[in-house]
């Protein structure tokens, strides 16, 4: 079973909006620590991954300290940020991530990736970024085919649009969502355990009343849309001066792993 886990990405391997009740985030590469801590204590286990970062930032700047910690299991999972950006390359971010899937691949790792969910269900104001994504999932595909890594493909599973796995900034999964993107990695993995139950659809919502939903529109535009144009239109990014949480393969606490 494996004993060094490394994961690379952005904000949704880093963790956010899954707080951890210490003023930081577990999130779903956390979570399936912890399962892999159950079968393996001895398990080391590293989060490299940074929010706000585009797919070229974490190959330069995350890929080669993955290398040194020599994985047995590493993730990479990165792609929303491009696809936030003017100027946005399908291919390109896909090239930038099958490079790091093969790199890890050749030192025997076995290697994480998941496609991105539709984000209109999530985000009404991003349905005319749909096709982006779209793009982007049919690139990964084909780059997990190339490279030999496992695909976690969300983008195919309607459950992972749901609103109600999505945090208030609509550009986070929630603790409940990360739980079910922890369950499909483990269950790309086969681990004991491990089922298909994590692409279940959530019951019926209850229908919002149309000033409810207007009102829920305004409020997060407030809230979360004009924070985010301002920064950028300042040229910053939610990253700036953030660091890894988990730079060094250390292992997982056993009421972590509780938790």
């Amino acid at each position: 079973m494996f004993s060094r886990f490394v994961a690379l990405g952005d904000s949704m391997t880093e963790g956010l909006d899954d707080a951890d009740g210490s003023g930081g985030y577990r999130g779903w590469a956390d979570r399936l620590a912890e399962r892999l801590a159950t079968i393996n204590p001895s398990l080391g286990y590293a989060n490299l991954a940074v929010r706000g970062r585009l797919s070229a930032q974490v190959r330069d700047g995350q890929l080669a300290s993955a290398l040194e910690l020599d994985p047995d299991l590493a993730s990479v999972v990165v792609g929303i940020n491009d696809v936030l950006r003017p100027g946005f390359d399908a291919a390109l971010v896909a090239g930038h991530v099958e490079a790091m899937q093969a790199a890890l691949v050749r030192i025997g790792a076995t290697v994480l990736t998941c496609t991105l969910p539709e984000p209109g269900p999530i985000m009404p104001i991003a349905r005319p970024l749909g096709p982006r994504v779209l793009a982007l999932n049919a690139e990964l595909r084909a780059a997990c085919k190339r490279s030999g890594a496992l695909l976690v493909d969300l983008g195919r599973a309607p459950v992972a649009s749901d609103p109600r796995l999505w945090s208030e900034d609509r550009l986070h999964a929630n603790s409940a969502g990360h739980a079910r993107i922890a369950a499909a990695m483990a269950s790309a993995l086969n681990l004991p355990g491990a089922d298909l139950a994590w692409a279940q659809p959530l019951p019926p919502a209850l229908p919002r009343r149309r000033h409810e939903l207007v009102a829920a529109e305004l409020a997060w535009s407030r809230r979360h849309l004009v924070p985010w144009i301002g920064r950028r239109l300042r040229g910053r990014s939610s990253g700036d001066g953030v660091v890894a949480k988990r730079p060094q393969l250390t292992p997982v606490a056993a009421r972590t792993r509780a938790g």
